[in-house]
């Protein structure tokens, strides 16, 4: 960034703290977060006033507040609407979407679809603490199946959502997903995703320490069980490496003993994949099923942006009619005239 007088500024992490009180619970791992995303905004490079982070409503939804950036705390699940048009309307901004687990998979669900299946250039955050923090602990759409709260006090019957799986299958063009406390993980999450043109989605295991206590420990603590994914490595694991993933010829995949199966059998990480299949076989892993979960970046491949297609369009209908004229466009053709 640049003073008035021609001199650069090297922003840092407090330049992104705004004067804001941070209110959440104590413990929360939204301050981790928080924290992780100020540190990383000076390596975007831009000033502040190139920054905007929206979000719609929650407890993850305060984070606008504390970013010294523009920003909206908008409405239930609309906040990729929001940021759809101002992504497509002010190209030179970088847009952030800051939402969780209830916010975009239940009311949102819609608006977070069509924004990822349009490759709108917007980055969207979803923390998931698997649980509804702000309206004080009721199920949300990815607690797991018999999960007892407030709302369902003799279980939940509802089969939960992989939030991975649902933008791989929205044919989001950047899927990854990190851990609140691993600081260095986060990191590198978020500038692939910065990095990326187009819609990034990236998941976020989120611990609410009031609702959900413990809710993700097996792979927060319990560090051998994360699947680190690096595009053209081998997919390896474990305190020495000892654990793989191997593809069937069916395409669903299986953790295996190395040292058994044979280092070449090993599936070889491909994030730019043209087709989904790889990506979505990878969200399919889960600490449920396989004792593991991957973590990093699922997906990342080069498509038509939306917000330049939808640009070269009103760049075409200039050529062929002109700069509009509103008031010429509403008294174009028929018209009446009511008593």
């Amino acid at each position: 960034m640049s003073k008035g007088n021609g001199d650069l500024v090297q922003l840092t992490g407090k330049d992104f703290k705004s004067d804001q009180e941070v209110r959440w619970c104590p413990g929360c791992g939204d301050y981790a977060i928080l924290n992780v995303v100020q540190g990383f905004m000076p390596e975007l490079g831009l000033s502040r006033e190139r920054l905007v982070f929206v979000s719609g409503i929650g407890c993850a939804a305060r984070l606008p507040y504390y970013m010294q950036t523009y920003g909206m705390h908008s409405i239930h699940g609309r906040a990729p609407a929001i940021a759809t048009g101002l992504a497509v309307t002010r190209p030179d901004l970088s847009v952030w979407v800051v939402t969780g687990d209830g916010d975009a998979l239940s009311i949102g669900g819609n608006h977070l679809i069509h924004a990822l299946r349009r490759n709108v250039n917007l980055k969207i955050l979803l923390f998931n603490n698997r649980i509804y923090g702000l309206t004080k602990g009721q199920y949300s759409p990815t607690s797991e199946l018999g999960k007892v709260t407030k709302s369902t006090p003799m279980g939940s019957l509802d089969y939960p959502f992989n939030p991975l799986s649902i933008a791989i299958g929205a044919e989001a063009s950047f899927v990854a997903r990190a851990i609140d406390t691993d600081k260095k993980g986060l990191t590198e999450v978020l500038g692939a995703a910065a990095r990326h043109r187009g819609a990034a989605f990236v998941e976020i295991l989120q611990n609410c320490n009031i609702y959900n206590d413990g809710a993700f420990d097996y792979v927060r603590d319990d560090k051998e069980n994360r699947i680190y994914l690096e595009s053209g490595e081998r997919i390896r694991f474990g305190a020495e490496g000892e654990k793989g993933v191997v593809q069937y010829a069916d395409g669903s995949l299986k953790i295996v003993d190395v040292e058994e199966a044979g280092e070449n059998s090993l599936l070889v990480h491909d994030a730019s994949h043209m087709q989904a299949s790889l990506a979505f076989a990878l969200s399919r892993i889960t600490f449920e099923t396989d004792g593991a979960v991957p973590l990093g970046v699922f997906r990342s491949l080069e498509r038509e942006v939306y917000d330049d297609l939808m640009n070269d369009q009103l760049d075409a209908a200039r050529e062929q009619s002109g700069e509009g004229d509103l008031a010429t466009l509403l008294h174009t053709g028929d018209t009446w005239t009511v008593a």
